[in-house]
């Protein structure tokens, strides 16, 4: 198995070109004769852009991020779509409930019933290949936040909807996102007893939203990005990571406060193997109190999953993605027409990213509000359903890693 490469084996009826007729035909309705959608004969359109893909398109537009972002809000709606939302807030939530995890299980963590390391859950390319191949001892270590993905799926279908008075089937979501995998993600999904159907109705990558707009002779005008509130358009921002939502630093910050009351304002990362397996610790008198990893890329987290089986492993927390060089090097956007990385891309992309504000997602203000008027609080049942999930584990396990192509 190798990241990506399964959405054009297992999935013929969901490929790139399919994804894209897919979501024209849906959107053709609600902008015929220019007219407004009339939500009893179609459904509302609802796009969620993920933060990695923005720099693509400022780097293609030659933009600043903020330009960019509605210069694609604007062509979206030229083509019929209602609403543009930026999935940040959902990362939000993904994040939050992570640090809590980690905190949890780091207090009923024993060497007879081991809750540590936690990795991170995130990527739908290594929580397939986790679920899919690798089974216990791996699933059990797999944080079970939901993804982003998944949480805007549930904000979309749920929360918003209960806000306009629709009901979720009229809502069509579609995800623009960095890489493939976040198609399977979105077929895989089970419909959530939370709102009875899937978070996700389509996925497009970056790069076919591109395609998309090289074909169009639509006239746009710049729009804003929407909110799920219905207030003022929010000043962009990231989280901290420098190509992904930097799920390390944000547990890491977390963790070092609420275990042992330090307040860590830097984060120093040491690379160990190569520059995708990097380490971060906390220390106090020369003892490692944390002792946190970053592993992007397959070959990395064949050395993470190897060690964990060996009972070999120092690490509290692991970041694990499937592609080197983090989210914004997804398939579905850094690449050249011939199928190759663009590392010319992809370096200006991670400048533009390193250049959008960070903001903790404690600092949020519409977190504690959807913690209560969403969820009925920080600490109900509603959070376990709406933002947690289960691994499962391979009918038939792979007995020896070795022997695994990678």
């Amino acid at each position: 198995m190798k990241c990506e490469h399964c959405t054009r084996k297992e999935c013929s009826k969901k490929t790139k070109t399919d994804d894209q007729e897919y979501a024209l035909d849906v959107l053709s309705p609600a902008q015929e004769n220019g007219e407004k959608c009339d939500t009893s004969k179609h459904k509302v359109l609802a796009v969620s852009v993920c933060p990695q893909s923005l720099p693509y398109f400022a780097a293609k537009f030659s933009l600043s991020v903020t330009d960019a972002s509605r210069r694609l809000c604007g062509f979206l709606k030229s083509l019929g779509v209602h609403y543009v939302f930026d999935t940040t807030i959902a990362a939000d939530f993904s994040i939050l409930e992570s640090q809590k995890e980690f905190v949890h299980r780091y207090h009923r963590h024993s060497e007879d019933e081991p809750a540590l390391p936690m990795l991170t859950s995130a990527c739908p390319g290594w929580v397939r290949y986790a679920e899919r191949v690798l089974g216990h001892p791996v699933t059990p270590h797999l944080c079970t936040a939901k993804s982003p993905q998944q949480i805007m799926g549930s904000l979309v279908k749920d929360y918003f909807a209960r806000r306009q008075n629709l009901s979720p089937d009229k809502i069509f979501h579609v995800i623009v996102a960095p890489c493939y995998d976040k198609k399977l993600e979105a077929l895989g999904e089970d419909f959530t007893a939370l709102h009875g159907s899937r978070g996700a109705d389509c996925v497009l990558t970056s790069g076919e939203i591109i395609q998309i707009m090289e074909r169009s002779d639509l006239s746009v005008k710049e729009a804003s990005v929407d909110t799920l509130f219905g207030d003022l358009e929010e000043e962009l921002r990231r989280h901290d990571g420098t190509s992904s939502d930097g799920y390390l630093a944000h547990v890491f910050r977390h963790a070092a406060k609420e275990l042992f009351n330090k307040d860590v304002r830097e984060v120093t990362y040491r690379t160990l193997r190569n520059k995708d397996f990097q380490e971060v610790t906390l220390e106090k008198d020369g003892e490692v109190l944390l002792r946190f990893a970053a592993a992007y890329g397959f070959r990395n987290i064949q050395n993470v999953v190897l060690k964990l089986k060996r009972g070999k492993f120092p690490y509290h927390f692991v970041e694990v993605l499937a592609c080197p060089r983090g989210c914004l090097n997804g398939k579905g956007q850094a690449q050249t027409e011939d199928g190759h990385a663009d590392k010319a891309l992809l370096q200006q992309m991670e400048a533009i990213y390193t250049d959008i504000p960070v903001r903790p997602p404690e600092s949020s203000a519409h977190m504690q509000k959807l913690y209560q008027e969403w969820l009925d609080g920080a600490d109900s049942p509603r959070v376990q359903e709406a933002l947690h999930t289960a691994h499962q584990d391979p009918v038939y396990p792979v007995s020896n890693l070795l022997d695994i192509k990678w």
